[in-house]
C-alpha cells in the first residue's frame, strides 16, 4: 500500500506524468510502477491523458488524477478555530468553512458541534456517496486506530472518544490524527518536503510540536506520539505548562508564550490583547512591518528560545529541511525566520547546520486540513474495493451517484 500511495502522490503533485518519470522519482522499478498505475486506473483514481514525446523512441503514455466527482474532507481543529475544507481527488480545494472556538469552549461536545457544522457546510449540495472520507486533525496525542484523543493539554482532555462522538452525527468514514502528522504530510505532498527524505515540520500555534519524516515517510513512534517536542524541557524550573511540567518549549514559543514575552517587555503595550491570541499576534506582525521596537524585541526574544529548541532538533535528527508552519509562523513570517537563523549559528553543530535548509511553509492553503485529507485518501487506497464505483457503479464522472444524507 505504501508504494501505491507513493505513486499516487507523484501523480497528484503536478502536471500529467509518465510511468518512467514516476519510476525515476520514487526509485521503484518501471514494472512495479506500471502494475500500480494499472490498479489505480482500474479503481478510477487516475486516468490516461495522452502521450509525451520520448525523444525519438516510443511515445510515453501520461496519467493524471481523476478530478471528477470523488471528494475528501480535511478538518483542522485548533484551540482557537475549526477549519474545514472540501477537496477533489487531486487535493484541489473546492469549499472552505471556518468557525471560531472561544476560550470558554473546551468541552468535547462543543468542539464536535463545530466540526459537524463545518463538515455539513462544505458538503452542502454534495452527494454523500461521493465522499471517500473525512480526515480530522485534533491537537495533542491521538490514538489513530480508535480515534481517541489521548491527551490534549490545552483543553485538559484525557481519553476522549472523539471519533465515536463525531460518528453519531456524521455517517462518513472518519480518520483522526494530530496536526504534527497532518502538516508534515502536506509538506511531503506539496510543500517544502516534496522530494526530500528527512524533514522536520515545526508547527507554531497555541501549542507547538515537530512533525518528522524519515526517508520520505512519516515517523510516528511506538504510540503515534513522536513529535511532542513542544513538551520537552527548554528551561529547568521555567514557566508552568498545561501538560503539568515546567519549562516546556511550548511555554516560550507558542502564542501564549509570545504574549508573555510581550507582557514582560511592556505590560501596557497596545499590542497586547490579554484574552485574544490571534489579535495579539496580528498586532505584533503589523508592528514588525513598521519597525516598532517592542515588537522587534518580542520576536527576538521568541526566536532566542525557538532557535535553541530547533537547534536540538537539527543536532538530533540531521534533517535536510526544517519547515516553520502553523498560523503563528505564517503571521510573523520572515522577521521571525531571520532571527531564528541567526540563533541557530550559535547552538547547532556546524556539519548538520550546513546540510539543512530553514524555511517558511510555502503552502498557500491550510496545511493541516490538507494533510488531514491525505489520511482519508491513504485509508481509501488501503481498501479500494470500498470505493462506491468498485461495486458495479460507474467511475466518477460517468454518471450521477446516489445521494445519501448525513445523519442529523
Amino acid at each position: 500500500m505504501a508504494n501505491r500511495f507513493g505513486v499516487l502522490r507523484e501523480v497528484i503533485a503536478g502536471r500529467p506524468i509518465s510511468r518512467q518519470e514516476i519510476a525515476a522519482n520514487t526509485g521503484l522499478s518501471l514494472a512495479t510502477v506500471s502494475t500500480l498505475i494499472g490498479e489505480l486506473l482500474n479503481f478510477g483514481v487516475v486516468a490516461e491523458t495522452g502521450f509525451a514525446d520520448s525523444g525519438g523512441g516510443r511515445p510515453r503514455g501520461l496519467v493524471t488524477v481523476n478530478r471528477a466527482d470523488a471528494r475528501l474532507v480535511g478538518v483542522d481543529i485548533a484551540e482557537t478555530y475549526v477549519h474545514t475544507e472540501l477537496f477533489n481527488l487531486g487535493l484541489d480545494v473546492i469549499a472552505t468553512e471556518e468557525e471560531e472556538v472561544r476560550p470558554s469552549e473546551t468541552d468535547p461536545g462543543q468542539i464536535v458541534r463545530h466540526v459537524v457544522s463545518g463538515v455539513r457546510s462544505v458538503l452542502s449540495g454534495v452527494a454523500a456517496e461521493t465522499v471517500l472520507g473525512v480526515g480530522v486533525s485534533v491537537p495533542g496525542q491521538v490514538q489513530r486506530e480508535s480515534g481517541v484523543s489521548v491527551f490534549a493539554p490545552n483543553w485538559d482532555w484525557h481519553d476522549v472518544p472523539l471519533q465515536t462522538l463525531l460518528s453519531q452525527h456524521l455517517d462518513l468514514p472518519l480518520h483522526l490524527d494530530n496536526p504534527l502528522k497532518a502538516s508534515t504530510a502536506a509538506e511531503l505532498w506539496f510543500g517544502a518536503g516534496k522530494s526530500r527524505d528527512n524533514v522536520v515540520v515545526v508547527t507554531l500555534g497555541t501549542g507547538v510540536g515537530a512533525g518528522i519524516a524519515v526517508d520520505g515517510s512519516l515517523y510516528r513512534g511506538e504510540t503515534n506520539s513522536a513529535g511532542e517536542w513542544g513538551h520537552t524541557t527548554l528551561v529547568l524550573g521555567g514557566r508552568p505548562c498545561h501538560c503539568g511540567a515546567n519549562g516546556c518549549v511550548e511555554t516560550y514559543v507558542g502564542a501564549p508564550g509570545i504574549m508573555q514575552h510581550l507582557r514582560e517587555l511592556d505590560p501596557r503595550s497596545p499590542l497586547l490583547h490579554p484574552h485574544d491570541q490571534t489579535a495579539t499576534i496580528d498586532s505584533l506582525a503589523y508592528a514588525l512591518k513598521i519597525g516598532d521596537q517592542v515588537a522587534v524585541k518580542t520576536v527576538r526574544e521568541t526566536a532566542r528560545y525557538l532557535g535553541a529548541a530547533v537547534a536540538c532538533l537539527i543536532n538530533l535528527l540531521n534533517p535536510g529541511v526544517v519547515v516553520l508552519s502553523g498560523w503563528v509562523a505564517a503571521r510573523l513570517g520572515s522577521p521571525l525566520l531571520d532571527e531564528i537563523r541567526d540563533v541557530l549559528t550559535r547552538h547547532t553543530l556546524q556539519r548538520p547546520l550546513r546540510a539543512v535548509e530553514i524555511e517558511l511553509s510555502p503552502l498557500a492553503s491550510n496545511p493541516v486540513s490538507l494533510g488531514a485529507a491525505t489520511f482519508a485518501l491513504e485509508a481509501m487506497l488501503a481498501a479500494p474495493h470500498r470505493l462506491p464505483w468498485s461495486r458495479g457503479r460507474a467511475h466518477p464522472g460517468q454518471g450521477a451517484l446516489a445521494r445519501h444524507t448525513l445523519n442529523g
